[in-house]
């Protein structure tokens, strides 16, 4: 059986059909507001390794979960159940909670007026009618071309082949209910390379909203194979200060961490090193940063935020100034600030980038040290400072010379920030974040 178009479009009706539901219960009960979001998902999963199927994986889940406010307190509550007397006993925790709260005069639903009112079709959904014996084969397919493309490919880690279909429904006592069906589909292969005694391990994948517009197996293998054998022989380098090259898959990081800290959750909490930086000099004078959330089939895409509140398109770095923190209903109003229709996150982040790939940032380089893996997770939101353990490769004249590994690279974020040579035009298009490999002129590299 394949995983068919049981959870789509056709799904919708009935979904805001329970949130009407749940809302009428909540007011019933006695709820002063209510905000409810339920979703249907399900998905078919198949991993591959060494030639032989490891697992095939069926799921499907369903639930919803309830905020409600007596007054200015607030309760929270979700199940897996559905059906009348889930309803019933979802809100009646929900308000046993709230009445347990102390009052926030932050909390509460976002305003009536700024409801969402324009609710487009980004074409986020689009069904992949693929069987398992048929998803098998492509990752079998996968990893063959992997262990076919280097003699040094002694192993494999898993080749994972994934499809995912949900829905989802939001719904408040403003009346607003908005809901979208989405699709996600990916292709992983995960090798590991063997020589002169040691192993390195690295992989490749893609990441579509349509499974027949994903990178073709063979090139997904051999690109992680290729990955693996470039690490073989890789060592630490000495202690110094030196350019680093983010790729582009890694680039996103730095700049998620950025959204971090200019996000509401940090700022009222104090607990940012961006705090109160809005109308400072961040970045370089040509670097702007925005938001693009009305995106035909992106990642990130939506037309309403997780307060019911309609996205739009607009800056938070312009000219390297910072001019918007991003922010939700109730994170603005512990700030005294608007809502930039960011409950939830960001939708679609895409960063400045110029005309060269990352052969011609190598170039421009010179001497340095190009990041392709980083471990751990050292950032100081509060001071900004920086220190991840680090693999990569060394290079020297602009070309690569060997690989690195067992380094860490440190620095302040603010400096990174400050210090963007240069953005390359080979975007990361996996994720919600756009950006091309990152140049930043001088960190701490520490190693032997």
């Amino acid at each position: 059986m394949s995983a068919a178009q049981s959870v789509g479009p056709q799904a919708l009706p009935a979904l805001q059909e329970q949130v009407e539901q749940i809302l009428a219960e909540a007011k019933r009960q006695g709820a002063s507001a209510c905000e409810v979001a339920v979703s249907l998902e399900q998905g078919l999963s198949t991993s591959v390794r060494q030639r032989e199927v490891e697992t095939v994986e069926f799921n499907r889940d369903q639930g919803f979960g309830i905020t409600l406010y007596v007054g200015q307190r607030k309760g929270s509550a979700s199940t897996s159940a559905s059906g009348p007397e889930a309803i019933r006993e979802t809100v009646a925790a929900a308000l046993a909670i709230a009445k347990h709260t102390s009052e926030d005069e932050s909390s509460g639903l976002a305003d009536k007026a700024l409801m969402a009112k324009d609710l487009q079709d980004f074409d986020l959904f689009h069904a992949w009618d693929i069987t398992p014996e048929q998803a098998i084969e492509k990752a079998l397919i996968c990893e063959a071309a992997a262990f076919d493309a280097d003699a040094r490919i002694k192993n494999a880690d898993g080749t994972t082949l994934s499809t995912h279909q949900g829905c989802r429904v939001y719904g408040n006592s403003h009346g607003f209910i908005g809901g979208y069906a989405s699709t996600r589909h990916s292709l992983s292969c995960v090798m590991i390379a063997e020589a002169d005694g040691q192993m390195q391990r690295d992989y490749w994948y893609d990441v579509n909203r349509q499974g027949e517009l994903l990178a073709d197996p063979v090139s997904i293998g051999q690109r992680a194979a290729q990955r693996a054998a470039s690490r073989l022989g890789a060592r630490p380098v000495p202690t110094c200060e030196v350019p680093v090259l983010f790729s582009a898959e890694l680039a996103g990081g730095l700049f998620g961490s950025f959204l971090g800290a200019i996000s509401g959750g940090n700022l009222y909490r104090k607990s940012s090193f961006l705090e109160g930086a809005i109308g400072q000099k961040l970045f370089p004078e040509w670097l702007t940063i925005d938001e693009r959330p009305h995106l035909m089939r992106a990642m990130g895409s939506t037309s309403f935020d997780g307060d019911g509140l309609a996205t739009y398109a607009k800056p938070f770095v312009e000219k390297g100034e910072l001019v918007s923190y991003v922010l939700g209903t109730y994170a603005g109003r512990k700030l005294g600030l608007p809502s930039t229709a960011n409950s939830g996150g960001v939708h679609n982040l895409f960063v400045t980038h110029g005309d060269e790939d990352q052969a011609a940032l190598l170039r421009r380089m010179g001497r340095g040290l190009l990041v392709t893996e980083l471990m751990g997770h050292g950032l100081n939101m509060v001071t900004g400072d920086y220190s991840r353990g680090a693999a990569g490769f060394w290079v020297e004249n602009g070309e690569i010379q060997f690989a690195v590994q067992e380094v860490t690279i440190a620095g302040n974020m603010r400096d990174m920030f400050k210090q963007i040579v240069a953005v390359g035009n080979d975007l990361e298009l996996r994720s919600n974040i756009r950006t091309g490999s990152v140049l930043i002129e001088r960190m701490t590299v520490a190693g032997s």
